[in-house]
């Protein structure tokens, strides 16, 4: 049975808001993907305006920085518009992609020192990672990307994402790391793909959940964190993001996620954590 843990304290503000554009990505991640998407997913039901407007609520709402996920955000046609409005508002960026394919005009977005990158690694062996991800070719897409954005000097933290099983993760950190690139090894979450066709967990969330964060899915829904999202409530299509947060639903959505004095990092699909008020870093505890 689930206790709510009442005594949490409320959110006065939100400082950090994910915003998940598409459930579209060009890799599958059979064994993974926390949000299931995929080459056949659509971009959802939230319009260009919608996240126009979004981003400037949660300007109000005293929010410092937003995180473009999906999906593959990039794949959205308004990816760019969109993370040009957030930094023209004041707003710090942070940008979760596959680097499956980066072009010219996301280059330049990432070069902006306002913005910081993310992304997956899983194997120094193109064979495994591309078994992983569902995509033949996707290993040597993402490691020049990877190369790219060091030479650009662009802020990139890259997450090895271990699945187990004698995955090759420990060498790709070190490969990874040799490009002086910030690194990490991160474990696999049993949400979405990775559940296996269990219900989701409020034991798979890392604790922070909530606490001055939240997620806007692709159809409007606002959830503690994109990993968090079977928490989703409410609709930012039909009412404005602070109705939301300050419902009796999120309230109870909120609560319904323990509390943990230590906790394993978060994964990078759960990016929240380098933004967060502790300080950078994985979430420790709480893409």
């Amino acid at each position: 049975m689930t206790v709510l843990d009442i005594a949490r304290p409320s959110v006065a503000s939100l400082d950090f808001l994910s915003l998940e554009l598409t459930s579209r990505c060009q890799l599958t991640c059979p064994g993974q993907c926390y949000a299931e998407a995929g080459p056949a997913k659509g971009h959802g039901s939230m319009t260009t305006q919608d996240w126009h407007r979004l981003i400037d609520e949660a300007v109000a709402l005293g929010t410092s920085t937003v995180q473009f996920i999906g999906g593959e955000p990039l794949l959205h046609p308004a990816f760019t518009e969109l993370v040009a409005h957030a930094l023209r508002v004041g707003l710090r960026v942070r940008v979760h992609s596959n680097f499956y394919k980066v072009r010219a005009e996301h280059w330049l977005l990432f070069e902006d020192p306002r913005v910081s990158v993310a992304t997956s690694y899983y194997s120094d062996v193109a064979a495994e990672h591309d078994t992983i991800t569902g995509r033949a070719g996707s290993h040597a897409a993402t490691r020049a990307a990877i190369v790219e954005a060091a030479r650009r000097n662009v802020n990139l933290r890259v997450a090895i994402v271990d699945h187990g099983n004698g995955q090759r993760a420990e060498q790709a950190r070190a490969e990874i790391a040799a490009l002086g690139v910030t690194v990490s090894i991160d474990k696999l979450r049993a949400v979405g793909h990775a559940a296996g066709g269990l219900l989701p967990s409020t034991s798979s969330l890392c604790g922070r959940c909530a606490n001055g964060k939240a997620a806007v899915l692709p159809d409007g829904r606002v959830a503690p964190c994109e990993i968090g999202r079977f928490l989703a409530t409410g609709n930012v299509q039909t009412t404005s993001l602070s109705a939301v947060l300050t419902s009796l639903e999120w309230a109870q959505a909120r609560a319904s996620v323990p509390a943990r004095t230590s906790a394993d990092p978060c994964g990078p699909d759960c990016g929240p954590s380098d933004d967060s008020s502790g300080g950078g870093g994985s979430c420790q505890p709480m893409g």
